[in-house]
């Protein structure tokens, strides 16, 4: 069996179309996304994640979500219950942080309870970023706070309940969105903040869980880094602030190539993600001429890309084995004390 592709895809609605088995089984893609086009109903959840491991003949195969909680919720109610948004959870902490910590945990925890009975094994979360005041609405209150030692406990805190479910968590935006005053989903944020700011601020909470193993990246210019690409496609900032720096040795994937802070095509966008060092190029619409175009630059995993993956796809299990209602009544408790 040849090896899987460095990309993660996405698909187009609730059922895999013959186009899209033919494009998966061929290509081989890593892994794929969900997003809320995705998910209708619980049985068919859980027959697309097996559909899409079924294509690539990999039983093992990644399947990630954005279920962050607040407005970032892929699978909604009545699938799932509304979960707070991390700013909610950071409120909590900084009125309690053994509370706070606790929560963060408990929210985690319960979404590998939710996700992993469709068979869904990766969690993009936590959101790592520290907004500075003036800062765009994108990150918002998907971030704990406005302290880097507070983002960075309840980011662990949220890792490791995941964990403790048998699901992996993604960091995001590696090296940090929270200075962004533009939506990258619409343009290209620049951040003229100096090194040793970002230093000091943006990059701490990335540090603490450096041995974690996947991140994604942020569409953002550093100018103090390097002025003229996004961390995304940049090699400077990527092996100099991602490798170097932050001291990050885990699977970088790229945030969405079809996010419009990336310049050209979408096949020159992934031409770019890979070549500038990121390990896997997501792509999420599910928009079949777009993945066409991703699959053409994509390349096999081999190296340390393939090393990372190995590590990841070693790492799943099957978690706890904890009582969900004992979990779930004691989260609402910590809620009802805020």
């Amino acid at each position: 069996m040849s090896e899987s592709k460095a990309m993660i895809l996405g698909s187009s609605g609730p059922t895999l179309t013959p186009d899209e088995i033919a494009l998966y089984r061929d290509e081989r893609p890593w892994g794929f996304i969900l997003f809320a086009r995705n998910c209708i109903e619980p049985a068919q959840i859980t027959d697309l994640v097996a559909a899409m491991r079924d294509s690539v003949g990999r039983p093992d195969a990644p399947v990630l979500i954005d279920q962050e909680g607040g407005r970032v919720q892929r699978i909604r109610p009545p699938m799932i219950e509304r979960y707070p948004s991390a700013a909610v959870l950071g409120e909590l902490y900084r009125q309690d942080r053994d509370n706070g910590l606790r929560a963060a945990w408990l929210m985690s925890r319960l979404h590998a309870f939710d996700l992993m009975k469709f068979g869904i094994n990766v969690d993009c979360l936590p959101v790592l970023d520290v907004p500075v005041e003036g800062a765009s609405n994108v990150i918002g209150d998907r971030a704990y706070g406005y302290d880097p030692q507070a983002v960075a406990e309840m980011g662990k805190a949220a890792a490791e309940g995941l964990r403790a479910g048998g699901m992996l968590p993604v960091m995001k935006h590696m090296p940090g969105h929270g200075r962004g005053m533009a939506d990258s989903h619409h343009e290209l944020p620049v951040v003229t903040a100096s090194r040793a700011e970002l230093e000091a601020h943006d990059f701490l909470p990335f540090i603490a869980m450096k041995d974690e193993l996947m991140a994604m990246s942020a569409h953002i210019v550093f100018t103090a880094i390097d002025p003229s690409e996004p961390a995304t496609i940049s090699g400077k900032v990527i092996e100099e602030i991602i490798r170097g720096h932050i001291g990050f040795d885990g699977l970088l994937m790229s945030d969405d190539t079809s996010m419009n802070a990336l310049k050209g095509t979408i096949g020159e966008r992934a031409a770019r993600i890979v070549g500038g060092g990121c390990d896997i190029v997501l792509h999420c619409n599910g928009v079949m001429e777009e993945m066409k175009a991703v699959v053409k630059e994509a390349i096999p995993l081999a190296g340390e890309a393939l090393r990372r993956t190995k590590a990841v796809e070693a790492a799943f299990g099957p978690g706890d084995g904890a009582d969900e209602d004992v979990i779930r009544a004691e989260f609402h408790g910590l809620l009802a004390t805020s």
